[in-house]
């Protein structure tokens, strides 16, 4: 599943590494395949067209440079963030006013104070906003020297009982794929909280893994013109992205609860290495040193006092209603990926593969005292009474089996050779029963069975939210013994291109097939962009996907899909 097709080749199509062997032209090809698919609507109802340009806003040599957010919020508090560059050159800003108001005219306020920012922290500014009351709408500003941010809006985490709470889940969103019109999107409609499931950013240098119109015509290019490495490197990264304009509108809007994949990293990362790292790139340890500390200093999320490296897994307390728990599948404590086209002749083919390495039961994609950590949070969870258990996380944990596709059907879709010989290479894992995506908990099947086993110890209703594919997805997850265990929702990527990009069969074609192939799979959308709306009630849980009509044009529509509810009590989509 890596970038090349003497790599893992699957993982192209669901995570969506560069296909460094494809050329302009073709990707041009497979461009206009998408849209003429999405053209023909998909099934779903277009939503009012949105004439709003979303060019991004070049960011300001000095003053308040990139917005503000709010993030990790409580019942009692929650973080406030911008960014503050000073006119004098100089390496600290003291005496910064922050205010958190109930009104937008900041006449009756909650809390303020006065705070400082320094080069040391790339002059961004975080408050903890404490003694706040739960369940409210607050707004938000800094002012330094008379100068004022913008104006955010933020709400704390209700107490008690609760009739409604509403999630947007957002991930994978790469500026030079194109518009990042899902944030507008998300800016305007009616949330409690943003989750974003990670892959906020990527890593690669200028012309990699790039829509050539968006970089080219659009003028999404990013910089630095190199891949990240350096502490500098990734400050400037994150400021190109932050600078644009429904981002930054997105983050003013609502609060956001965040968890890193691998490319706020680096691709592919595990614990000891990742596989867009290599020697001359430096010590691995130092380059994920650096890209934490520059992932707390830019996102809104509560960093402990005494280090930016604590561990990013935490959770929320939503009333009675759900505790909210996050993970990382990605980092902490996850093994190594396994990749077919290495380890299946490494470990003497299929069945020696799956049964000693694949199935290994010490294989974990948490780490032990992640996976501790989880049956706690899920135990206490169920002594306190909440309704429902929700897991933000990076991967799929449902059950995907790579679908088998007929030559015969291959060979009518006329497509270039490249594409034909991928669709023909999958065929090798479709006839073995293979999983498609190692990466994700597909790859680690026994730890998930380990965490099923704790869904069902401890949790009333599991539901499992994913990022990473670029593609939606709903699973009803079984165990080992077929019982239902609780529902997942994959959620599709901002801009960052899916299935569609590297297997461009007909999306209609595509879902029959992985229907066909993986038991757990309830629904699914392999060919567009946007973001989730989630939303719970103590009866049950409401799930609709938001895809944009496009991500080249500086006008789009959405279209939203047939949303499926899970019931309190059932752990299956009805």
């Amino acid at each position: 599943f890596k970038a090349t097709i003497t790599k893992q080749i699957i993982h192209q199509c669901l995570v969506g590494c560069p296909d460094t062997s494809a050329t302009q032209s073709e990707s041009l090809i497979i461009m206009k395949l998408d849209r003429r698919q999405i053209l023909k609507g998909l099934g779903l109802g277009a939503g009012a067209l949105s004439v709003r340009s979303v060019a991004a806003d070049s960011s300001s040599a000095s003053g308040f440079t990139h917005g503000v957010a709010s993030g990790d919020p409580l019942a009692d508090r929650v973080i406030i963030w911008s960014r503050y560059v000073p006119a004098t050159g100089s390496d600290r800003v003291d005496n910064i006013i922050w205010q958190v108001a109930y009104d937008r005219s900041f006449g009756d306020l909650a809390a303020s104070g006065v705070t400082q920012t320094s080069a040391e922290r790339d002059f961004t500014i975080k408050v903890d906003a404490t003694g706040l009351k739960p369940g409210r709408r607050f707004f938000y500003r800094f002012v330094v020297n008379g100068q004022r941010s913008d104006i955010g809006s933020t709400k704390t985490l209700p107490r008690g009982a609760v009739g409604q709470f509403r999630m947007g889940v957002a991930s994978c969103s790469n500026y030079p794929q194109g518009y990042f019109h899902a944030y507008d999107d998300i800016a305007k409609s009616d949330l409690d909280v943003v989750l974003h499931l990670g892959d906020y950013l990527y890593e690669y240098a200028r012309g990699r893994y790039v829509n050539p119109i968006a970089e080219e015509t659009l003028g999404r290019a990013v910089s630095p013109v190199n891949e990240i490495v350096s502490l500098a490197d990734y400050r400037e990264r994150y400021a190109v992205y932050r600078s644009d304009r429904d981002l930054q509108a997105a983050h003013a809007a609502h609060p956001w609860i965040c968890v890193w994949d691998d490319h706020e990293l680096t691709n592919n990362t595990w614990k000891e290495g990742a596989e867009n790292h290599n020697e001359g790139e430096g010590d691995f340890d130092e380059r994920i040193a650096i890209a934490r500390k520059v992932y707390h200093e830019w996102m809104p999320i509560r960093t402990a006092a005494q280090t930016d490296q604590a561990p990013i897994y935490r959770a929320f307390e939503i009333g009675q209603l759900a505790d909210l728990i996050m993970l990382d599948t990605r980092l902490h404590g996850r093994d190594e990926q396994f990749i077919y086209q290495r380890d299946l002749e490494k470990f003497g083919g299929v069945e020696a593969f799956v049964k000693e390495q694949l199935m290994n039961p010490e294989r974990t994609i948490l780490g032990a005292d992640q996976e501790n950590w989880l049956g706690s949070q899920l135990a206490a969870s169920h002594d306190r009474g909440s309704v429902w258990q929700v897991i933000g996380q990076q991967v799929l944990m449902g059950k995907l089996t790579t679908p088998l596709i007929p030559q015969e059907t291959i060979d009518k879709m006329e497509l270039p050779e490249r594409y034909s010989k991928r669709l023909e290479g999958l065929q090798q894992l479709a006839e073995a029963r293979l999983p498609m995506n190692l990466d994700a908990w597909d790859g680690y099947p026994a730890c998930r069975e380990r965490i099923h086993g704790l869904f069902t110890q401890f949790a009333k209703n599991p539901v499992l939210l994913a990022g990473d594919t670029h593609n939606a997805w709903a699973f009803n997850m079984r165990n080992g013994a077929g019982d239902a265990v609780g529902v997942e929702i994959g959620t599709p990527g901002i801009t960052s291109p899916g299935m569609e990009a590297y297997l461009p069969a007909p999306p209609k074609m595509m879902r029959e097939a992985l229907l066909s192939s993986s038991a757990e799979l309830h629904d699914l959308d392999t060919s567009r962009r946007g973001w989730t709306v989630v939303e719970f009630t103590p009866e049950q849980v409401t799930s609709t996907w938001r895809f944009v009509s496009t991500i080249l044009e500086s006008q789009y529509s959405v279209a939203e899909s047939t949303p499926i509810v899970c019931k309190a009590g059932e752990r299956s989509f009805s």
